[in-house]
């Protein structure tokens, strides 16, 4: 039966199985799906007038992107329609998952091999930082991530630190060698 193309679509189950995103995902994988898609598997149903896809698409809308989304804080996620505590929290748990998978590599420890590996590693979440911060990645003698430490959460637009702190993480893991990051809130978290 052919759908009214007048009439909106209000619920996922008005779609057609094949433009349904749990389906989709399925037959296709989860890299064929849209954002707004993706959200509305985490979220299920929707709201009265939108279904979840449509309530995906006025988040990534409101907050501009996912990393919107992961910068919002989750109280105020809470109060979206369509959403509460346990959505909120759903959400914000498939985002912190998606940050631990990107740290994490077949041997559990990346290893650096050009200033845009270093970048790449810690890009994801200090790109959403609301302060200023300075961190230091730990490194072997291979180049391999021993660990990521904050050394200092400055200000909204400046960050102090000694010289002294930048070493002593690198001194107490025995690191033979550090990098240091930073993010630069006013340039939208210019890294390295």
């Amino acid at each position: 039966m052919a759908e009214d193309a007048s009439r909106p679509v209000y619920r996922i189950t008005d779609l057609q199985a094949s433009d349904r995103p749990r389906e989709r995902l399925a037959a296709q994988g989860p890299e064929a799906l849209s954002n707004a898609e993706l959200l509305a598997i985490l979220l299920r149903v929707g709201v009265k007038g939108e279904n979840a896809v449509q309530v995906g698409q006025r988040l990534l809308t409101k907050y501009r992107t996912l990393s919107g989304i992961h910068r919002a804080p989750f109280e105020e996620l809470v109060r979206e329609r369509g959403l509460g505590a346990a959505k909120a929290a759903q959400i914000k748990a498939a985002i912190e998952l998606g940050r631990r998978l990107a740290r994490e590599s077949p041997q559990d420890k990346p290893t650096i091999n050009s200033p845009k590996d270093a970048a790449d590693m810690v890009r994801y979440e200090m790109s959403v930082l609301e302060q200023e911060h300075l961190r230091v990645i730990l490194l072997d003698t291979r180049n391999h991530v021993l660990d990521i430490v904050e050394i200092y959460k400055g200000s909204l637009n400046s960050s102090q630190v000694r010289v002294g702190e930048v070493f002593k993480a690198a001194v107490r893991r025995s690191a033979a060698s550090v990098i240091v990051v930073h993010n630069h809130r006013a340039q939208r978290s210019t890294m390295l």
